[in-house]
């Protein structure tokens, strides 16, 4: 494979990555429009953010074995054009109860492009080199928490929330083009896999029983969801408690994001140094000091608005390091049934993040305090996950 196909395809991958964080992050500041609009409140409408979290997860556990049985590109097809009639339905939205069910289809459209670019990854490129095509999608997926939120606020501001939606299923029909011409199908279809649930409940079984998958599964999913803490909480956060503009909070989520994918890319070469074990530990290690910091001063009264910013930046930077080793760590014991691999890794990370996010819609009290101990508490059983489940991978070894 030339160089300018590498990144070619990279970039491809990339694109629908960006899928579903663009559906997260663009309309987050549009949070007051929509409950001033819908005749609720902002608690309220981050039900909608729980309910997309809800059907990314449960959508992605479809997708897996039907990309496996049909090749990666058909079922992605029909996906994203799910998603596009649902992002349109979401614009036409008449009530709070309607953009959550909506919202829910749109993620079921949404996940096809996740599960297909993680099983493309393995399929495209040598395991060795996953790690590193992980970290640069990291840098592509970077670009929604930097741009959608900025942009999406101008868009509330000067168009209204509506018309958030309606860019989103433009940015996804342009993926979907790009897609059809560009991307080779990485897998072709097996007649021979059974899409019979007691089949596929054994492939997934199969997928599960592998120590190095559930531990870095895991490892990643529970960091993963300090990130879901931040997303569900930080709309309250800043433009309610901390009083920003939605310009303002558009342009601190950036500023947040920046220090994930700064890390992302620093990871490419501490790889050429350090395995991928050693960087995880690392960056569980300081994740989990900031969010116990982000506790006791939240707690203490002693917060402010630049400390915020500082610590949360920290914890999100290690994100930036975690979990592309940790998606490349789980995906590398799959030669076959990468799909289904990929598919429980995406439904695990977003099914823990779901539950966080609607939890924290219930603990919501005013206060830094839920959302800063979430994250807390994510840290540390992400780090206690990695300590145990590396003890069980050296006792297969051994026993093999």
């Amino acid at each position: 494979m030339t160089k300018k196909r590498y990144y070619f395809l990279v970039g491809l991958l990339g694109a629908l990555t960006t899928i579903a964080p663009f559906s997260i992050d663009m309309y987050l500041p549009g949070f007051t429009a929509i409950a001033k609009d819908l005749h609720s409140n902002v608690a309220e409408v981050a039900l909608s953010l729980s309910s997309f979290f809800v059907g990314i997860s449960v959508g992605q556990l479809l997708y897996g074995p039907l990309m496996d049985r049909f090749g990666r590109k058909r079922p992605l097809y029909i996906a994203l054009g799910l998603y596009l009639i649902a992002s349109l339905a979401c614009a036409f939205a008449t009530s709070l109860d309607m953009l959550i069910a909506v919202r829910f289809v749109q993620a079921m459209g949404a996940c096809a492009a996740t599960v297909a670019a993680n099983a493309m990854v393995r399929d495209l490129f040598p395991v060795e080199e996953n790690a590193k095509v992980f970290s640069m999608l990291m840098l592509i997926l970077g670009v929604s928490p930097i741009i959608a939120p900025t942009a999406g606020s101008y868009i509330t501001a000067f168009l209204g929330w509506q018309a958030v939606f309606i860019i989103l299923a433009v940015i996804t029909a342009l993926i979907f083009i790009a897609i059809y011409f560009g991307l080779p199908e990485s897998s072709k279809p097996d007649p021979d896999y059974s899409l019979k649930p007691n089949a596929i409940i054994r492939s997934y079984l199969a997928v599960f029983k592998e120590p190095v998958f559930y531990t870095y599964t895991f490892t990643g999913a529970i960091a993963f969801a300090g990130l879901f803490a931040f997303l569900s909480s930080s709309p309250y956060l800043y433009m309610e408690l901390f009083k920003l503009s939605e310009r303002a909070y558009g342009l601190v989520f950036a500023l947040l994001a920046g220090g994930l994918i700064l890390a992302s890319q620093v990871n490419r070469f501490l790889l050429k140094r350090y395995r991928s074990e050693q960087i995880i530990t690392a960056a569980l290690i300081s994740m989990s000091i900031v969010g116990l910091l982000l506790v006791f001063t939240s707690l203490s009264g002693w917060i402010t608005l630049p400390g915020m910013l500082l610590m949360q930046f920290i914890y999100l930077s290690c994100l930036g390091y975690i979990l592309p080793n940790s998606s490349a760590l789980a995906m590398s014991p799959f030669t076959t049934g990468a799909g289904s691999a990929a598919a429980l890794m995406g439904a695990l990370q977003m099914g823990i993040g779901a539950g966080v996010s609607i939890l924290l819609s219930l603990l919501q009290n005013g206060t830094t305090i839920p959302m800063v101990s979430i994250m807390a508490i994510c840290a540390l059983v992400s780090l206690l996950v990695r300590m145990i489940g590396h003890r069980m991978i050296r006792y297969k070894l051994s026993e093999a």
